[in-house]
């Protein structure tokens, strides 16, 4: 070991010895310089859980013949050349905002699997359990304006968790249906039967319970209980954080706009939120397993999906926040090449589409392509390790950096991905 590798090593042990990971004064100015270079401020991430067909929406094969194809049509989008599904007819009018992914692949055709490989970039293991791709970026940017960092719409699905991070890091579940007429979020105002006194001394004594714990055993389990007291009770004693969550103040034609549907209602949200400064807002849809009757199931589906992200998209856009904002539009993995004896599609992680926009990534762009049967990527294949490095890089976020697991084992935020210029602006 040189000198300075030994320097180094030493270094790194007495940061995470303070609990600070990897961070070095080098790597705080380093993490200084690439943050005033970041093109995203947040990122709204709707995943839409099940595997989504991409031969009957984002890359149809209208040549192809009717068991490829499909029981749909195809229809023009904004990008000349270009098709899209006849199911996402408000994308397609849309498509010069977007950045669509035909090539994206991975090796995990079961669900779980296939989902923490896209919501984490990394592909599942029995020794550690990796962090999503939003708790990454709630540990390394945290939150703004009193609001948590990283917040589900409504509630905490597989792999959006904070995995080997601590636990400040997960995320913030709203509960309950956004489509709710009496919809709101538990237990934001105070309680009305407790007086500034009083909660004060609550606080002081759950400060003292908290010193005296960390002196007994697991500090940084109570460092981690302690963060989320500090980040419910900046939560609560802030009406403009609060007044955040209010889908009530939204007019009655942005509602409608958006589609009064859980996963619309969940984009309102989720736009109100990194408006007012949230970091991450995942908002997961299921519904998408179609193994039978597709001409049944899915056009209900993407009537929802397209609405809400087509208004989504457009709305930040017209605000301006699109340009500071990343959104997201992932699945788990495609559906099979053919349609099976039951006229439907199974499992197929060979290669299947996403979609982005805004936050840096490249408007009217379909980046990479599959094959004429729609069964293997032809041309510039996008694994979730590089799609998590462009939009890590896209964040002011070192893709190269690495963290520390339990038991000081240093991980690799990225392991094995690649910032994808393509899809840059």
């Amino acid at each position: 070991m040189t000198h300075a590798t030994r320097r180094r090593f030493l270094s790194d042990g007495f940061a995470a010895g303070l609990g600070l990971g990897f961070v070095r004064p080098a790597d705080l100015l380093a993490a200084a310089a690439t943050r005033r270079a970041a093109r995203a401020e947040a990122v709204i991430h709707i995943h839409l859980e099940g595997g989504l067909s991409h031969l009957d929406t984002f890359d149809p094969k209208p040549e192809a013949p009717l068991e490829i194809r499909g029981p749909f049509g195809s229809l023009k989008s904004k990008l000349d050349g270009e098709p899209f599904g006849e199911l996402v007819p408000k994308l397609a009018a849309v498509a010069d905002q977007l950045t669509v992914v035909r090539s994206f692949t991975h090796t995990e055709a079961d669900h779980d699997r296939g989902q923490h490989s896209v919501l984490t970039g990394y592909q599942p293991s029995p020794a550690i359990e990796y962090p999503s791709l939003g708790a990454v970026v709630a540990h390394e940017l945290g939150g703004r304006n009193d609001l948590p960092a990283y917040v589900c719409v409504p509630s905490v699905g597989r792999s959006f968790g904070a995995g080997y991070l601590s636990s400040a890091y997960a995320p913030f579940a709203v509960g309950g249906n956004p489509a709710a007429r009496d919809f709101a979020v538990r237990d934001l105002a105070p309680p009305k039967d407790v007086d500034a006194a009083r909660t004060a001394r609550r606080r002081s004594l759950q400060q003292r319970l908290d010193a005296h714990f960390e002196t007994l055993g697991d500090a940084d389990a109570v460092r981690a209980i302690e963060s989320y007291y500090q980040q419910a009770y900046a939560l609560i004693d802030s009406p403009k954080a609060r007044a955040a969550f209010d889908l009530a103040a939204e007019p009655e034609a942005q509602k409608e706009r958006y589609g009064r549907r859980p996963l619309g209602m969940g984009c309102l949200l989720a736009r109100r939120l990194v408006a007012a400064g949230v970091r991450y807002v995942a908002v997961p849809r299921g519904g998408f397993d179609h193994h039978s009757q597709l001409v049944n199931s899915l056009p209900t589906a993407m009537a929802d999906v397209d609405q809400a992200v087509a208004a989504l998209v457009a709305d930040l856009a017209a605000s301006g926040l699109l340009a500071s904002t990343a959104v997201l539009v992932t699945t788990e993995f495609g559906r099979t090449p053919r349609l099976n004896a039951d006229a439907g599609r199974d499992h197929w992680c060979k290669v299947f589409s996403v979609v982005l926009a805004g936050g840096g990534f490249k408007a009217g762009c379909v980046y990479g392509a599959s094959n004429a049967g729609g069964a293997e990527p032809e041309r510039d294949p996008v694994r979730p390790a590089d799609l998590a490095a462009s939009l890590f890089t896209l964040l002011g976020i070192d893709p190269g950096k690495r963290l520390l697991a339990p038991g000081n084992r240093p991980i690799d935020l990225v392991r094995d991905g690649r910032v994808e210029p393509g899809l840059l602006a």
